[in-house]
């Protein structure tokens, strides 16, 4: 959301600055309690808030203090644990910097939280959105519309704050549109959390309330990543798929963590102990929403796709679904390349603006960044992001079969390397190759760098650095025996957002694609919907959508064309009229697939918890490939030599982090998270 630049010119370049330092001398140590002694910002505010083009710059500079949503591995920007406190990402390199891994170490505590310590952050900004609500009409220079739009968008910023609280902190303390204020007793500041319901219900409606005054699209390639009425919805049917899920809707998995976590001031359970099934019809409603939005006259939002050309591979025949062999855009798979499709969304390729998938996503420096952590030694990587081999084993056959149940037409084997070099959708799969690496699904090539595997980097002039196939074997350039840290000790690396033409040493090296970073695409809502529907069961709800009831179940028809669109992009089949009939093996499905489908997008550490699933996730530990032994022995599955693996945390504190306990000094109501002390 870093949009500020484009108003530099809208408000000029002297008061720009005279903004910028205001914000600095806003409270940075203590959030919403304020109780600390301050510069006086009065008269600051005064002249701001005197002129609506100066309120809109307020606005946007509070946007512009969200973190970069890409940061999600270990940039200074981190702002949440991200893939490595899960188990889709491993590092050996520092937790003072990678602090998902920290968090999973238990080096993370209420005392020291580090770069994850945001929750004074959050509110800082909606301190900020408070001020505007509370001194906008001291400006006498609006048009209705004009100001409308602001206080839209302010609304906006302030749910999005709420929503990162809520998600990696649990329930947070509304405060609706009070500004606090400073330098009052104790007694004044102290004040409960509020229920995880509440939460939910008061940040959804938020977004729902900023919608209708929020742009159908930006106006200009400047106004990309201001947030849309699509985001606004999107949004909406995330948080409400999340307030649907086992960990915060009764039963045994909210038992289990949450059973004994009630408020202190009145014996509430902070999470409901009853389930309401109820909620799934809710989410499915809101994600349909945004599936039938429409622009000109077609569809808002679809998948992204890349036509077929002649270095398209043939699809596979696929009898037991009959639509696969139909163009994608009659339900089938057929006429678009599954590599391109999914890897130019994130490698820079695809003009991110253009691309009708993002339903709000923003360019990401951090993600361009995070790159270097996965290129190799050899141009100037560091080497060691790495993919655990439970990831590398969800990967599917071209023709949609897994790796333990390979036909004879895409055969998998863990013996052997390959004889000869393919190209394929502008992919090179050397010759030599482990045949373990052969006839995968498309995903994995455009996500995974493995053994053998060739890397382009062709920004660089330098014949030496590019056009290089990079081992990690122990004996390697890029293997353990070089360096004990930076090397992927999994014997994989994510290269999901690199781009052919990224280099990092080398003469022209600097040339780097633009990343763009997905904070929430159209795919997310096709299997979101699709789980929704399948959650319901036997049951039907009537679900009220802008004044008009709707009933909802359990449609099958619905689910298998929401889960095979994601499917069939990928070159995959889709499910069959039996498979949909049985529910759990649809829910298993859908796990998997948003599983490879969201690949250190930072999902998966939210989805295995409102699943109930960590536990069971973390306790099947992570594995790779034999990275302290020569070519030999590589190919080999086994626990990777280091501490950090057995020293992996797995405990049900980790389903939020812990409340700064400064903040709990200083609110008697307070309760810290469950777990933390």
């Amino acid at each position: 959301m870093k949009i500020i630049d484009r108003y530099r010119k809208y408000v000029g370049a002297t008061l720009y600055k005279y903004i910028i330092i205001t914000m600095c001398v806003f409270p940075s140590c203590s959030d919403f309690l304020s109780i600390d002694n301050y510069l006086d910002e009065e008269l600051k505010l005064d002249s701001i808030f005197s002129n609506k083009r100066y309120i809109e710059a307020y606005m946007w500079d509070a946007a512009s203090s969200f973190p970069d949503e890409g940061d999600i591995f270990g940039g200074s920007g981190l702002y949440t644990p991200g893939p490595l406190a899960t188990d889709e990402a491993f590092t050996l390199f520092s937790t003072n910097n990678f602090q998902g891994m920290g968090l999973v170490l238990g080096e993370v505590n209420a005392d020291y939280l580090g770069k994850l310590n945001r929750w004074g952050h959050w509110y800082q900004i909606i301190r900020r959105c408070n001020t505007i609500f509370a001194r906008i009409d001291e400006a006498s220079d609006w048009t209705t519309s004009d100001r409308l739009r602001v206080l839209g968008y302010t609304r906006f910023i302030r749910a999005y704050a709420y929503y990162n609280i809520l998600l990696n902190f649990g329930p947070p303390v509304l405060l609706g549109d009070e500004v606090i204020n400073n330098n009052e007793e104790v007694s004044y500041y102290d004040r409960p959390r509020c229920l995880y319901d509440e939460a939910v219900e008061y940040i959804c409606a938020e977004f729902e309330n900023a919608a209708p005054y929020l742009y159908l699209k930006p106006s200009s390639v400047m106004e990309y990543g201001v947030p849309t009425q699509g985001a606004a919805y999107a949004l909406v049917a995330r948080l409400r798929l999340i307030h649907a899920s086992p960990l915060f809707n009764g039963g045994a998995a909210a038992r289990a963590y949450f059973s004994n976590w009630k408020r202190k001031t009145d014996g509430e359970h902070y999470i409901s102990q009853t389930y309401d099934g109820k909620r799934w019809a809710v989410a499915a409603v809101a994600a349909k929403r945004v599936m039938e939005m429409t622009d000109g006259g077609g569809p808002m939002y679809r998948l992204h796709t890349i036509e077929a050309d002649d270095d398209t591979p043939s699809l596979p025949t696929i009898a037991s679904d009959p639509d696969y062999s139909k163009p994608f855009s009659d339900g089938g798979a057929a006429g678009i390349d599954p590599y391109r499709s999914y890897s130019e969304m994130f490698t820079g390729e695809t003009v991110a603006n253009i691309n009708p998938e993002f339903i709000w996503a923003r360019n990401s420096p951090a993600i361009t960044a995070t790159t270097k952590n996965s290129f190799p030694r050899a141009n100037g990587g560091d080497n060691g992001l790495c993919i655990p081999q439970k990831i590398i084993d969800a990967y599917e056959m071209a023709d949609g079969r897994t790796i333990s149940n390979a036909s004879a037409s895409y055969p998998y084997s863990e013996t052997g390397f390959t004889s000869t070099q393919k190209e394929f959708s502008g992919y090179r799969l050397n010759s030599g190759v482990s045949n373990m690496y052969v006839n995968r699904e498309a995903r994995f090539y455009a996500s995974i760098g493995f053994s053998e595997c060739f890397w382009n980097m062709q920004s660089t002039s330098e014949t030496s650095k590019k056009n290089l196939t990079i081992t990690y074997y122990f004996d390697s350039p890029n293997g353990r025996a070089l360096d004990p840290t930076y090397h992927p000790i999994t014997g994989y690396v994510l290269k999901k957002y690199i781009h052919p033409i990224d280099a990092w040493d080398g003469i022209g090296a600097t040339r780097m694609s633009n990343k763009p970073f997905p904070i929430i695409r159209y795919a997310e809502i096709l299997l979101g919907y699709a789980e929704a529907l399948n959650s319901l069961g036997s049951e039907s709800y009537a679900v009220e959508v802008e004044g008009t009831s709707q009933t909802i179940s359990r449609d099958a028809a619905e689910i298998k064309n929401a889960f095979n669109q994601v499917r069939h992009r990928a070159g995959l089949p889709g499910l069959t009229d039996a498979e949909v009939a049985d529910q759990t093996l649809v829910l298993a499905k859908i796990k998997k697939e948003r599983m490879i489908e969201f690949l250190c997008e930072n999902q998966r550490y939210f989805d295995v918890r409102r699943w109930g699933d960590y536990e069971q996730s973390e306790n099947e530990g992570i594995r790779g490939m034999n990275t302290s032994g020569a070519k030999a022995t590589f190919y080999q599955r086994t626990i990777p030599n280091t501490a950090r693996i057995g020293n992996r945390i797995i405990n049900r504190k980790f389903a939020f982090l812990p409340i700064p306990k400064v903040e709990l000094k200083r609110l008697p109501s307070f309760d810290q998270n469950p777990g933390w002390e």
